[in-house]
């Protein structure tokens, strides 16, 4: 399937990318660049990861849909107003980090399209859910600080005009505000949850770029086994450290795994060919890697509490 998309931008947008592109240097490019992986999966990953299975996981659980809900959004906005990202129209312009690095530069169904950022939603939802949630001074600082270098760099590598960053900065902030509003007035995880569903699904009736797809499975993959895991599994968090580390490092070998493992029965071509059949596949795939990393997989920290709890009475026992 190929997609086309708009081009539509203001000219200053286009003049200020190219000079910045020129005059910035490459360190300063590589170091700001850096700051887009603040904006990804692995770091979204790792960060409510580490709160849900780690310390507090009905604080992951509002973390986790409050960005997840961001990078649905995004994706259903961006199959509306079809904006071809600024490398695709500029000649000026440099991409100096690519969205799908396996995938051709201008395939839009993979790179995605540009307006909202992807990124500066994710940063603007994480960082601003992190600060509402804990309530610390340095969560504060860096709800305003890693929102502004991640949509800084999004600009400077030749991803997006500086007005998709401005987009994604209101979304992330929309869905940081909706969100926690959504589950404190419907009071029932079904129908918090269902709630979140229908203002989600609509999606699969227009969206035809690979990202809407990826995002709404780990949406509905997150929620099943979140639901899985307070009916029937209840876990106990730790602020152990060295736990929260073999939790994480289990969750992210179960995340790389199942990506891998789920995409053999399929060759490449079709998952590649942006039919609706490969998005489907795509995103009952990557709901699937949720659900099992969210509500099965903390089955593990079930059989596993015996352990710690004789370690730690060890522990008391030879320092008596």
């Amino acid at each position: 399937m190929t997609l086309t998309g708009n081009t539509f931008y203001f000219p200053w947008e286009v003049s200020l990318m190219e000079w910045l592109q020129s005059h910035i240097g490459e360190a300063g490019i590589s170091v700001l660049s850096f700051f887009s992986s603040f904006g990804e999966e692995i770091f979204l990953l790792l960060v409510f990861g580490t709160v849900y299975w780690g310390f507090n996981k009905r604080q992951g659980r509002t973390l986790g849909l409050t960005v997840l809900m961001g990078t649905v959004w995004g994706p259903m906005i961006k199959n509306i107003a079809l904006r071809r990202r600024p490398y695709f129209d500029s000649e000026g312009i440099k991409i100096l980090r690519v969205v799908e690095p396996e995938a051709d530069i201008y395939d839009i169904a993979a790179q995605g399209y540009s307006f909202p950022s992807g990124h500066s939603t994710n940063a603007a939802a994480l960082f601003g859910s992190l600060a509402k949630q804990f309530r610390k001074k340095w969560f504060t600082a860096l709800a305003f600080v890693m929102p502004l270098l991640v949509g800084v760099s999004r600009v400077v590598v030749g991803a997006h005009y500086p007005t998709d960053v401005l987009g994604g900065w209101a979304l992330g902030t929309l869905a940081l505000l909706l969100v926690p509003a959504l589950e404190k007035r419907l009071g029932s995880t079904v129908k918090f949850y269902g709630a979140l569903l229908l203002l989600s699904v609509p999606g699969f009736f227009y969206c035809k770029s690979a990202d809407y797809f990826s995002c709404m499975g780990l949406l509905v993959g997150f929620m099943g086994g979140t639901l899985l895991e307070e009916k029937a599994i209840n876990f106990e968090n730790t602020k152990n450290v060295l736990r929260i580390v073999l939790r994480l490092l289990g969750g992210f070998a179960i995340y790389f795994a199942l990506n891998k493992l789920l995409k053999l029965p399929f060759s490449k071509e079709f998952l590649d060919s942006g039919t609706f059949a490969a998005l489907m596949v795509r995103f009952a795939r990557y709901a699937l890697i949720a659900f099992i990393g969210f509500g099965v997989y903390p089955l593990i920290f079930k059989f596993t509490a015996k352990f710690w709890t004789k370690k730690d009475h060890a522990g008391v026992s030879a320092s008596a």
